[in-house]
């Protein structure tokens, strides 16, 4: 059973959610402000936190760089802050994935999934696979750019793969969208797409501007292009 904390103030959100959630099985707890949170964290052990950003004695980005600090468990922030630098700033702190407010259930449900599988190393697979200096340690599920470790969210992660998975295939951003989240994409905030992209770009191309792994067809999608070396 998934074990999850949901750190939010808005009492018809946080019950709605609990709701839901218990009945596709999973065990939830409701905390509305950071204090009992952390007394939470402290008694119990989660396998994934549901955060919000503004809570009454503070910050989820705040707290989220506190929990980094003490424990490794995944963190999905929840927000109605939808605009890019948000995005970028959760995701850099260190979420695993950030949705915005109003969300479906089933879209939600979707994420925790993924992020659970991606921490547990569900996803692993059996090789390295490398592609110039970069390469991926699948059965570790760890991404190393020469011999320098680039630490990828699970949505980054996952992203990888499905681009890699589908290796000069022209994808359209509904087809990844729809493999990323395993939903029909009409759930998914398109701009966190754009997001990912952009980061995964940034953390994995010699020059993010001038992309050579992850191409862009203009009016079509995007493609994987690389010759992959095993191991």
């Amino acid at each position: 059973m998934i074990k999850i904390l949901m750190v939010e103030d808005d009492s018809t959100i946080a019950f709605g959610v609990k709701y839901a959630l218990e009945q596709e099985g999973f065990e939830i707890d409701i905390c509305k402000d950071l204090e009992s949170a952390r007394l939470n964290i402290n008694e119990k052990s989660y396998d994934i936190i549901l955060l919000d950003v503004m809570l009454p004695d503070g910050n989820g980005y705040d707290f989220c760089k506190e929990i980094r600090e003490m424990k490794d468990i995944p963190i999905i922030f929840l927000t109605a802050c939808d605009d890019e630098v948000n995005i970028v700033m959760g995701l850099d702190i260190g979420g695993d994935d950030y949705m915005t407010k109003p969300f479906r259930v089933r879209e939600l449900i979707s994420r925790i999934k993924a992020v659970v599988r991606r921490n547990k190393g569900e996803d692993k697979g059996k090789k390295i696979l490398k592609y110039g200096d970069l390469s991926i340690h699948t059965l570790e599920a760890r991404v190393y750019k020469g011999s320098e470790e680039v630490f990828l969210t699970s949505a980054e992660y996952k992203l990888l793969l499905i681009l890699i998975q589908n290796e000069n295939i022209i994808l359209s951003r509904n087809q990844i969208l729809e493999k990323l989240w395993d939903v029909t994409y009409d759930f998914i905030n398109d701009n966190t797409l754009t997001v990912y992209i952009k980061r995964l770009r940034e953390k994995i191309e010699d020059d993010s501007s001038n992309p050579k792994l992850i191409i862009t067809v203009r009016g079509m999608g995007y493609k994987w292009s690389g010759s992959e070396a095993n191991d």
